[in-house]
């Protein structure tokens, strides 16, 4: 009977145990249900857009956005290199986006951007993707070290050599006998006759040579000679004087140069005096060229400066001269400085006031960077700025004091190293970007980091 007991109380002890113990599915199961939970686990939530910033707790963002959720096993995801879309992008104005695949009103399909991809900003630097930045036909070009002419570009008008123009009067009081000229712009040649004078005053001159002549005294013809001369009467009158022994009733003039007549002021029978400027007569083998240089780049011109001009009477020639006077005041109306320069013209294709495009050359700016002036982003106040592409497809707006601005080039005072690279086409959508991100960036700022508090 002990013996019974004895084993009654053994069976039952091994039946506890084994009730007591628990069961290999169960160890197994536990671990999958732990997995399973942990999945689904929400770890933080994201602002749409902008991903970088985060909360521990549901929220709405500045714009009214609802944060999303992201979950454990999305951010393993992440930071195992899983590429994860953020949101969509409009490939034509990076500024739209969408939370889901849709087209733009052209039919042209969002880009996806990716963590880590475009849209990402640090501070002012932007991240764009390589399909975004072949859309926007991004092209860039280095800062350079160079000297930088100060190219002046303007309009000038042709005129008259003033030094060579020839102005005509007599030098006593007479009648004008004969005229062959007609109108002004007839082109006289050097010898050719202008025009006869009859003066009483000029014909005595002439009797009181010849006898002197007849006298023999030297003194006498040396003294009518010099009378000859003051009032003007050509050398070769006065050897007729001498061969003829006879005086004129009308003294000749003729031309002292070939010229073109710039001013006639006579007619047959007119009675002139010493006065009257009878004709002027003007050069075309060289001419003038004055033109307006405003008064900002008044400074930049220097006598001496290389200078060219295109006229529209002679398309594709480019005439060269040089700068030989700066004329010493303002015009108080145009608030312009006159400069002229001289240039050869043998053929006689400029005429007097003909309009010419001036480029001139002034003096250059010695050793300053410079980049093409399409990358100058100018915004008509002291924030002018570049866009520097950095690599990888990242860019950033860098503030920069532009300098002075010759041809296709523009010089950077501050702001930018040699041997960096700016964009040259398509700037102002990545600025438009940079500056966009950068607000949301200030707003989340104001709005306590937006990482912190709830709604």
């Amino acid at each position: 009977m002990n013996t019974s007991r004895i084993f009654i109380l053994i069976a039952a002890a091994a039946v506890l145990v084994a009730c007591g113990q628990p069961a290999p599915n169960d160890q197994a199961a536990a671990p999958g249900e732990s997995t399973q939970s942990s999945a689904r686990k929400i770890i933080y939530y994201r602002d749409p857009m902008n991903p970088a910033i985060t909360s521990p707790v549901p929220k709405k963002g500045s714009m009214g956005m609802d944060y999303t959720p992201v979950y454990a096993a999305s951010a393993k995801s992440e930071q195992s290199g899983e590429r994860k879309i953020l949101y969509y992008r409009n490939p034509m104005n990076p500024a739209a986006t969408s939370p889901v695949p849709m087209k733009d009103s052209m039919g042209m399909a969002y880009v996806p951007v990716y963590a880590g991809e475009g849209g990402e900003t640090a501070g002012s630097t932007v991240r764009i993707s390589p399909a975004v930045e072949e859309n926007l036909g991004i092209l860039t070009a280095p800062v350079v070290r160079e000297d930088l002419h100060r190219l002046i570009h303007t309009v000038g008008y042709v005129s008259y050599d003033q030094s060579a123009v020839l102005r005509l009067h007599t030098r006593a009081a007479g009648w004008i006998t004969e005229l062959p000229i007609t109108s002004t712009g007839e082109l006289v040649r050097k010898g050719q006759l202008l025009f006869r004078l009859y003066s009483p005053t000029l014909v005595t001159a002439e009797q009181e040579y010849l006898q002197a002549m007849k006298g023999g005294n030297a003194m006498f013809i040396e003294a009518a000679s010099r009378r000859l001369h003051a009032l003007g009467i050509a050398d070769d009158e006065i050897a007729r004087l001498k061969q003829t022994h006879e005086a004129s009733k009308s003294i000749a003039y003729y031309a002292e140069r070939t010229g073109v007549v710039e001013m006639l002021n006579a007619r047959p029978g007119l009675y002139v005096t010493p006065d009257t400027e009878v004709m002027r007569l003007g050069v075309l083998s060289n001419v003038w060229l004055v033109a307006e240089v405003y008064e900002n780049q008044a400074g930049w011109v220097r006598v001496g400066d290389q200078a060219e001009a295109r006229l529209a009477s002679a398309p594709g020639e480019v005439l060269k001269g040089t700068v030989n006077f700066i004329y010493p005041e303002l015009n108080p109306v145009t608030r312009t400085l006159k400069v002229r320069m001289t240039f050869a013209n043998p053929d006689v294709t400029l005429l007097p006031n003909m309009y010419a495009d001036v480029t001139i050359a002034g003096a250059p700016a010695k050793n300053v960077l410079t980049v093409p002036t399409e990358a100058l982003i100018r915004t008509g106040n002291a924030n002018n700025r570049v866009i520097l592409a950095l690599g990888n497809g990242r860019f950033r707006a860098q503030p920069v004091t532009p300098g002075i601005e010759s041809g296709d080039r523009v010089a950077i005072l501050s702001g930018l190293k040699e041997g960096e690279t700016v964009v040259t086409s398509g700037q102002f959508l990545i600025d438009s970007e940079a500056s966009l991100n950068a607000s949301l960036q200030r707003l989340s700022v104001g709005n306590g980091n937006n990482s912190g508090g709830g709604q």
